[in-house]
C-alpha cells in the first residue's frame, strides 16, 4: 500500500498538527527517561535521537507506517536477492560484498546466493593480494584514483577518514572532475615511474573518467613511461576495452552493485592499498555487523529503521526540506559529500514503483561541513534562521593524535552546539534571543576505526533504504543523471563546430559566448 493511503499516514498527519506547540525543553522536563528511550547502541556506534521533534506516539505510528507499507518484506526481498531494482530488473546486493563465507549468517543465506558469494570472495582475495603487492612496492609512491560519482566519493571519503590507519610512504590522489585543472594540478607533483593509476569505470566508457584516463596515459608516456600495464590498473567489467587501453590488471564487480554502494567492491582498492588487507576486512566486518542488525533487530530497536522513519516524519509531516550533516572530526570532511550522493541520488525521485507521480515529498537536501568550521559559517542560520533544519552530529570519542587539549575542546563544542540548539536563550534584545527547540541527532563512535566506519556507512545505506521503501520508490536507479550526459554530447559537438541551429535562445547565446 502506498504510504499516503495507509491509516498510519493519516494518524501522523493529525499528530503533526499538534506539533506546532511541541517543545523539547518541556518534553525533557516531564519525561525522565526520554534520553534513554530515544537512544540506542548499534554495531560500532551509539545514537541519541532524543533531541528530535517526536514522541512515543509519533514513533508508534511511524512503526505502524513501516508495517503497513511492507518495509520488512521489502528488506527481506533485498537480502533474498530479489530484483527489487525494478526499472533495471536487477537485484540489490551490495550487502553481499561484506558477507563472510562462514558462520551463522552464511548458513542462513539462500542457496542461490552462495555461488555469487564465492565469486565475490575470489575477487576480494585477488584485489587484496594486489593491494598488498603495491603496499610492498617502495617504488610506487603515489596512487591516483580516476573515477566519478560512487567510484570517487566513496574511496576518497574512506581513505581520508582512515588516514590514521594508512601506511606511510604513499600518497593518494583522487581525480573525478572532467575539468582539466583538477588532473593537471595532481600531475604536477608526480613522476611517471613512481605512480600507479587506478581507472574506475564499470563499463570503461564513462566519458568524464575516460577523458581523464586518456590524458593521464598521455602524460605518463610524455614523461618517459613505457610500461602502461605496470602503472595502470582498471576497476571494470570491460576487460576487453581495458586491454586495448594497455591495462592487464582488472578487478570487476557486478550489475547488482550500484555505483554509490560500490565502496565494498573493487572500487575500494585505493582504501585497501592505504590501510591494508586486514584493516579492509575489518571495514567489511563493521558493515556486515550493521547488516545483521538491520536484518534481525526488531523495528522498535532497529537503528536504520528508526532513523529512516524519522526522516519520513521530518520530510512529510513537519515539512523540513533539508538536513545538515556536521561531523566533528576533520578526517570525515568528505562524509557529507558522500551522503549527498547516497541519499539524494537514491531517493531524489518523483514517481513510485509503478511510475505514478507521488503527491508527497521524497529526499531532503543534504548539506554540511565539519565542525567546528561550520559553527563559524552556517550555524548562525541553524540557531536563529527562519527555517528549522534538523542537524546530525557525528563525533568520535577518542583521538588518534597526541596533541593535548584539542579533543576535549572539540567534543565540548559538539555537545554544546546540540545543547544550545535545543535550549536556546531568552534575551530582551531580539538580536541576542535564541528561540531554541531546534532538533538534532547525535551519533557517537568510540574510535574512528575501519570497523566503526564500515558500520556507520552501512547504517546510512540502510537508513536510505528504509525511507525509500516507505515512500514506495526505487532507490536503486538514477535515470535523472542521464539526460544531462546525453545533451552534453550534442553540445560538445556544437562547441567544436559552432552550429547553433535548433537550440533554444539561451543555450545558443551562451554557446556563442563560449566560442
Amino acid at each position: 500500500m502506498r504510504a499516503d493511503q495507509t491509516a498510519a499516514w493519516k494518524n501522523l498527519d493529525e499528530h503533526a498538527k499538534a506539533f506546532s506547540s511541541f517543545d523539547l525543553r518541556i518534553e525533557f522536563a516531564r519525561d525522565a527517561v526520554r534520553a534513554v528511550h530515544f537512544s540506542q547502541e548499534a554495531p560500532g556506534l551509539f545514537a541519541d535521537l532524543s533531541k528530535n521533534h517526536w514522541d512515543a506516539k509519533v514513533e508508534a505510528q511511524l512503526l505502524a507506517l513501516a508495517q503497513q507499507t511492507g518495509l520488512l518484506a521489502h528488506r527481506n526481498s533485498m537480502f533474498r536477492g530479489d530484483a527489487i531494482n525494478t526499472t533495471e530488473n536487477r537485484a540489490v546486493m551490495h550487502w553481499l560484498l561484506r558477507q563472510p563465507v562462514q558462520g551463522a549468517s552464511y548458513e542462513a543465506l539462500p542457496p542461490a546466493l552462495k555461488l555469487p558469494l564465492k565469486d565475490v570472495n575470489d575477487t576480494l582475495n585477488a584485489m587484496l593480494a594486489f593491494a598488498e603487492k603495491i603496499r610492498a612496492d617502495e617504488h610506487i609512491t603515489d596512487v591516483v584514483n580516476i573515477g566519478i560519482g560512487g567510484s570517487d566519493l566513496g574511496p576518497q571519503m574512506a581513505v581520508m577518514a582512515l588516514q590514521s590507519f594508512a601506511m606511510t610512504g604513499k600518497r593518494f590522489h583522487f581525480v573525478s572532475n572532467v575539468d582539466g585543472h583538477e588532473l593537471y594540478a595532481v600531475l604536477q607533483g608526480l613522476k611517471a615511474d613512481s605512480t600507479l593509476f587506478l581507472v574506475a569505470s564499470k563499463t570503461f566508457t564513462t566519458l568524464d573518467t575516460m577523458t581523464n584516463a586518456v590524458s593521464a596515459k598521455r602524460w605518463f608516456e610524455a614523461q618517459g613511461g613505457t610500461n602502461v600495464s605496470l602503472h595502470f590498473a582498471a576497476l571494470t567489467t570491460n576487460v576487453e576495452a581495458a586491454g586495448k587501453f594497455g591495462i592487464q590488471t582488472c578487478f570487476g564487480f557486478w550489475d547488482w552493485v550500484g555505483g554509490r554502494y560500490s565502496l565494498w567492491s573493487a572500487i575500494g582498492l585505493p582504501l585497501a592499498i592505504a590501510i591494508g588487507a586486514e584493516n579492509f576486512r575489518a571495514f567489511l566486518a563493521g558493515a556486515h555487523a550493521m547488516d545483521q542488525h538491520f536484518l534481525n533487530a526488531e523495528p522498535a530497536h532497529n537503528l536504520p529503521v528508526r532513523l529512516g522513519l524519522l526522516d519520513v516524519w521530518y520530510r512529510n509531516f513537519l515539512h523540513c526540506t533539508s538536513r545538515c550533516i556536521a561531523p566533528y572530526h576533520s578526517a570525515l570532511k568528505r562524509y557529507p559529500a558522500y551522503l549527498q550522493q547516497l541519499e539524494m541520488e537514491s531517493n531524489g525521485k518523483q514517481v513510485d514503483h509503478a511510475g505514478q507521480t507521488l503527491p508527497y515529498g521524497t529526499s531532503p537536501v543534504l548539506w554540511g561541513e565539519p565542525g567546528t568550521n561550520g559553527q563559524h559559517a552556517f550555524f548562525q542560520m541553524l540557531h536563529q534562521g527562519t527555517d528549522v533544519v534538523p542537524l546530525e552530529f557525528v563525533a568520535v570519542k577518542n583521538a588518534t593524535h597526541a596533541l593535548p587539549d584539542h579533543q576535549a575542546l572539540l567534543l565540548s563544542n559538539a555537545l554544546a552546539q546540540a545543547q544550545a540548539l535545543m535550549l536556546g536563550k531568552t534575551h530582551a534584545n531580539g538580536h541576542k534571543n535564541f528561540a531554541g527547540n531546534r532538533p538534532s541527532t547525535f551519533i557517537l563512535l568510540e574510535d574512528l576505526t575501519p570497523f566503526n566506519l564500515g558500520a556507520l556507512i552501512a547504517l546510512q545505506e540502510h537508513r536510505v533504504f528504509v525511507s525509500g521503501a516507505v515512500w514506495g520508490i526505487n532507490s536503486f536507479d538514477q535515470w535523472g543523471v542521464e539526460l544531462g550526459k546525453v545533451l552534453a554530447k550534442d553540445i560538445h559537438a556544437r562547441i567544436l563546430s559552432g552550429d547553433v541551429a535548433g537550440l533554444d535562445a539561451s543555450t545558443a547565446q551562451l554557446l556563442s559566448k563560449i566560442r
